[in-house]
């Protein structure tokens, strides 16, 4: 016997069941980003391996140890994007989107590729809504941004999502911050783990995004960014921090919180929630005012945040709302006439916008009915030889069990109006 393809560890199917939550969750991204001004652009899955070097920093763990990066036919260095950011300000830069409008609002939804070990709400290939606020460093676009995250996640149905916020400094302030933590680090390296020693010479920040326990404790003592922030930083904080209270939203200052990307300056925030356990953010964002510049494009600010899809879901509840619709109708046809009257009809009902299924194997009314209780149908048309020469179908409602007659005259209009379809 031929041994049966299994998907690709780390991959997921979305099957059927899942797949009406994924399409709510869309459409109150679309309703919700839309009406804060964002426009939805599609990136594609595949760059140039050099564009997340750059951006990204060739330092992190996504560049050094996780992107899918192979080289074409042509010997061209491509990687399958692990992130959005980068690709959604290349595509801003190359089509000049800056030129028709100096603030630009964002927004894509689509798969991103990281060889990392999978575990619970992580996966190598997993789903990310990604948001980018350009063109605006006001301390009002950061909160702006945040409170529209906010707003999303409690009406997907997200409960108790915890928001944590810091500063990361900027260019002028953040290097002695580096250096001190460097220094720091260097009198402490035994509790930590294999990368983060390596980490104190290459990018010592990133020790701070360790989820290792031991590594987590070490840098209790450590430095803390807000002691170096310069002037322009600290006030650009507090300016964020009173928009958000202007809103009462509750949120947290933590000051060991850094993002694990290196182009994030001053404003960074993730969203928490206890379900996962210990890799529990659903979300994280900042802002990267270099980045645009970094590659290639004018000195234009820029903030943003990226959802993981999946983790999201997983933290909905058993019971959230979904666009997964049952049929409003199950035409149980008996015998050759009836079958082919009943193909008919179902198919110029789909074509109203009236969801109605059949049955083509002929099989008997109880088995047909049976069927229209598992799809849980909320009515069902009956219709036989004898009902089609009378001229009159029975129309049943599967919760009450009410039935009234229908004439063949008119039946597609006398069942969308019978079942409360238009």
């Amino acid at each position: 016997m031929t041994e049966a393809i299994t998907a690709v560890r780390g991959f997921k199917d979305i099957l059927p069941e899942e797949a009406g939550k994924w399409r709510f969750v869309e459409k109150k991204v679309h309703e919700i980003f839309g009406v804060f001004g964002y426009r939805e652009i599609r990136i594609p899955i595949l760059e140039k391996t050099d564009l997340f070097q750059r951006g990204i920093g060739a330092t992190t763990d996504i560049v050094e140890k996780e992107m899918y990066t192979f080289c074409d036919r042509g010997e061209e260095s491509l990687t399958l994007r692990p992130e959005a950011t980068a690709s959604v300000i290349r595509a801003y830069l190359e089509h000049h989107l800056h030129a028709a409008d100096p603030v630009a609002r964002l927004y894509t939804i689509g798969p991103m590729f990281r060889r990392e070990r999978p575990q619970k709400g992580r996966f190598r290939q997993f789903h990310q809504i990604d948001a980018e606020l350009l063109g605006l460093d006001d301390p009002r676009a950061d909160a702006e941004i945040i409170l529209m995250l906010m707003h999303f996640l409690r009406s997907v149905g997200l409960a108790a999502p915890s928001l944590e916020i810091n500063t990361l400094g900027c260019p002028t302030c953040r290097p002695a911050f580096r250096k001190a933590v460097t220094d720091f680090l260097q009198g402490h390296e035994h509790p930590l783990c294999i990368d983060c020693r390596r980490r104190i010479k290459t990018n010592p920040l990133r020790v701070f995004d360790c989820k290792n326990d031991s590594c987590r404790e070490a840098i209790m003592g450590a430095p803390r960014l807000i002691a170096y922030a310069c002037a322009d930083c600290r006030d650009h904080f507090d300016r964020v921090q009173s928009a958000l209270n202007r809103f009462e939203l509750s949120f947290k200052v933590n000051p060991l919180m850094v993002r694990g990307l290196d182009y994030y300056t001053r404003t960074a925030f993730e969203v928490t929630s206890d379900f996962l356990g210990a890799q529990n953010a659903v979300v994280g964002g900042g802002r990267y005012d270099g980045l645009v510049k970094d590659l290639g494009g004018p000195d234009i600010p820029g903030i943003g945040f990226a959802i993981g899809f999946e983790r999201l879901i997983a933290m909905l509840p058993a019971d959230a709302v979904t666009l997964q619709g049952n049929p409003e109708l199950f035409i149980a046809a008996l015998g050759p006439e009836a079958q082919e009257y009943a193909f008919a009809l179902c198919n110029r009902l789909r074509m109203k916008g009236i969801y109605a299924e059949m049955d083509y194997s002929g099989k008997g009314l109880k088995s047909q009915m049976k069927r229209a209780d598992k799809l849980h149908c909320r009515h069902a048309l009956i219709l036989g030889e004898r009902e089609l020469s009378e001229g009159n179908l029975l129309l049943r409602n599967m919760a009450t069990g009410e039935q009234q007659t229908i004439g063949l005259s008119g039946v597609e209009e006398a069942v969308a109006d019978s079942i409360k379809v238009r």
